[in-house]
């Protein structure tokens, strides 16, 4: 339920409409309000006369023809691609970020995400180009109207994004990666700390085994827990206490499993430098996500 508020939240806030090219170009020409294009004092929606008939002026300039209907569908289906990409890339970082929290990716990066986040950000890439080309007729637009500052904003945050998931992928996910390949535990019965428990990965012949309130169960037999991998989603090795809140059982299911023992703290530990990069980067993204819908909500009401 809360996964779906999210969604929905996110997908009104892109589909809300921006305002009209219009709006900047009259009032630097004019010195007039919105009220003098628009009924609605606060722009945008149904157009006045004198409105209808400045629009009409825009379509006569000769750099400017008349828009034909082939192309205002081309920008229609690019732009609904746009919207549709975006709502699928931010959404996989609320639900990544917000739910399942950061530390579900530390001990390697899921491949699902991993492929919606590159997907995303290419058609992002793309269909973002397109739109600027139609809507940005020149270098002055570009840099001293409202709809080209913050244009230049969201692609500033678009790209540091892109930069900084590339270098997760790269350099940061292998590295995750190869701390959950250590060398496992002769045995998996008794006490293990956190960092033992992350070694029982079930990958490579090593035991499958995960935290559940304290207790620690092995999954090494399930066969719903091939490769240490639960419904494609949770991974051994980890403390899956939290994620049992979102799962469509109860903890009936965990508490049948064999126990191997219990979880138990270990010494203040100084995380690794590209752990701690890990998540750094991933709140950072996070709060871009917030900062661009701030920016598509300044394009519609400031």
């Amino acid at each position: 339920m809360k996964l779906t508020s999210i969604y929905t939240l996110l997908f009104v806030l892109l589909c809300l409409p921006v305002a009209g090219m219009a709006t900047e170009e009259y009032a630097r020409q004019t010195g007039r309000a919105c009220a003098s294009c628009h009924l609605d004092p606060a722009g945008g929606g149904e157009l006045t006369p004198a409105g209808a008939a400045f629009s009409a002026t825009l379509h006569a300039k000769a750099d400017q023809p008349p828009v034909s209907v082939l192309v205002k569908g081309i920008r229609f289906s690019v732009g609904y691609l746009h919207m549709l990409t975006a709502f699928l890339w931010f959404g996989t970082i609320l639900y990544v970020h917000l739910v399942l929290k950061p530390a579900y990716a530390a001990g390697g990066l899921p491949r699902g995400e991993v492929r919606v986040g590159i997907l995303s950000m290419i058609m992002m890439g793309i269909t973002g180009a397109v739109l600027t080309y139609y809507r940005v007729t020149s270098l002055d637009k570009l840099l001293h109207t409202r709809f080209g500052i913050l244009l230049l904003a969201k692609v500033f945050l678009y790209l540091v994004m892109v930069i900084s998931a590339i270098f997760v992928i790269t350099v940061i996910g292998p590295r995750l990666k190869a701390k959950r390949k250590e060398p496992a535990l002769a045995t998996t019965s008794g006490d293990l700390t956190f960092d033992e428990l992350a070694s029982c990965d079930g990958k490579d012949g090593r035991p499958a085994c995960f935290a559940y309130a304290g207790t620690i169960y092995d999954a090494t037999q399930s066969r719903l827990w091939k490769q240490g991998t639960h419904m494609g989603r949770h991974n051994a090795g980890t403390d899956l206490t939290e994620a049992l809140k979102l799962a469509p059982h109860g903890e009936d299911k965990v508490r049948s499993m064999l126990v191997a023992g219990r979880l138990v703290a270990s010494a203040p530990r100084q995380a690794p430098l590209h752990e701690r990069v890990f998540f750094f980067m991933a709140y950072m993204n996070l709060t871009i996500v917030f900062l661009i819908v701030l920016i598509l909500a300044l394009w519609r009401w400031w």
